[in-house]
């Protein structure tokens, strides 16, 4: 799971008091279930973790669907980072990372972006009570937007929802109803991971993940792919989510869980780079991309899973890379690429040797973005069809991509692909 994100907190003045302020009495909530809305208004902008201080393409998007400046009020809500109470640097301000210091350190960085108001929604596990309290209530209902920070999404889990039941706190479904009246609702890593609707990915390596197969519920060990049954907070439901993809290999994660589960589709998100959905849940509901890396959309509509004596396979599905500027019409699967012309592949481009595509822990050097790069050297080149293998054998996963009929390759300039379209992707054990 991703990491808590260690900030320094600047902005800290004032949090104590509004702990006091706002620390009544829990107020019983609604027992119904979340379920997708079928008429929002608002939008999502989910980054797949390691947002930079000064993406402002990402940021001035949250700013701008929020309202923009002079009129944006952004609750920030930190509840995925670990509380106060269990932080041994809580009380310095250059060394902290837990929910109330970064809370105060994205606020700093809302303001700074044009917010008139930014103010971190006080409920974590120090402040349970806070998720069903009318006064916390009253603050998400005067905010015109949210962000959601990084962590683990399980403490999200804990924090907003009723236990087993999976029901909405008070505060939750306050953020649900804005979000359908037009409020922007964004997040970063594990901020992001919580919108997810049903099986929610909960941790776990690409490699052990294609051996073994996934399993409910959360997981220290990170061989075993997890996942929770129930899902996040359902904000987006057209396809499964993972973050920090080409950073940590998950590709192969990603396309399991989804196997195993029944997902078609999965939408792969790059750190430093935001999937914006219009309408989520709706019947008009697009997504697009920004940022400096990409999202993969792997889909399974197609694919065939199975396995023998070698161990698991998959064929058939198909890998499509977005860049900044694309958009994606989930019912269609129709692609658009503004601003980008198609790339013509060339002989003399070669696709190098690739013996360790999903970056394994165990591997001898980093290779982020592996599985990418060998995609994007098939891509340029006019060879027909790539492999490309794991580091771990017993068994060993060899991943072979395919120029299907309706591949295209297109490029902002020069001779690389920056987005691609429809490659085939298979994956056999040997």
């Amino acid at each position: 799971m991703p990491r808590d994100v260690r900030r320094h907190a600047a902005a800290a003045a004032g949090l104590a008091a509004c702990l006091t302020l706002l620390g009544a009495a829990p107020v019983p909530a609604a027992a119904a279930r979340h379920s997708p809305s079928q008429h929002s208004k608002g939008s999502l902008v989910l980054v797949g973790g390691g947002l930079k201080d000064d993406n402002r393409t990402v940021y001035g998007e949250i700013i701008r669907r929020a309202g923009g400046p002079g009129h944006v009020r952004i609750g920030v809500l930190t509840a995925a980072s670990i509380p106060a109470s269990q932080d041994p640097h809580a009380g310095d301000p250059a060394t902290c990372s837990n929910a109330p210091c970064n809370g105060a350190y994205y606020t700093g960085l809302f303001h700074r972006y044009g917010a008139v108001d930014a103010q971190w929604i006080p409920v974590d596990l120090d402040h349970l009570a806070n998720a069903d309290s009318d006064a916390v209530v009253a603050q998400i209902n005067s905010m015109t937007g949210f962000f959601f920070g990084g962590g683990d999404q399980s403490r999200y889990v804990t924090s907003l929802q009723h236990g087993s039941r999976h029901t909405d706190s008070k505060v939750l479904a306050a953020i649900r109803a804005k979000l359908a009246q037009g409020a922007v609702v964004s997040g970063s890593s594990a901020g992001a991971q919580i919108a997810s609707g049903p099986d929610m990915v909960t941790g776990g390596d690409s490699y052990p993940s294609l051996r073994d197969g996934s399993r409910p519920g959360y997981f220290t060990d990170p061989t075993v792919l997890g996942y929770l049954p129930e899902g996040g907070f359902g904000f987006l439901r057209s396809g499964l989510l993972d973050t920090h993809t080409g950073t940590n290999g998950r590709e192969g994660r990603s396309l399991r869980l989804a196997a195993d589960t029944g997902h078609d589709v999965v939408y792969a998100l790059d750190e430093d780079t935001a999937l914006v959905v219009d309408r989520p849940g709706s019947g008009h509901e697009s997504v697009s991309v920004l940022g400096s890396q990409g999202v993969s959309v792997l889909n399974l509509t197609w694919a065939h899973a199975g396995g023998n004596a070698s161990g698991w396979s998959l064929h058939g599905a198909r890998y499509t890379y977005l860049t900044s500027g694309d958009s994606y019409d989930p019912r269609s699967g129709s692609v658009a690429t503004p601003g980008k012309h198609r790339l013509i592949p060339s002989p003399d481009r070669h696709v190098p040797a690739n013996t360790d595509v999903f970056d394994s822990p165990a591997g001898p050097a980093a290779s982020p973005y592996s599985l990418r790069g060998t995609a994007r050297a098939l891509a340029a080149s006019t060879r027909h069809s790539a492999t490309a293998t794991t580091f771990e054998t017993g068994p060993r996963f060899t991943i072979t991509l395919t120029k299907s009929a309706g591949f295209r390759a297109m490029s902002t300039g020069g001779a690389s692909a920056s987005t691609f379209l429809d490659l085939r992707l298979d994956i056999d054990a040997t």
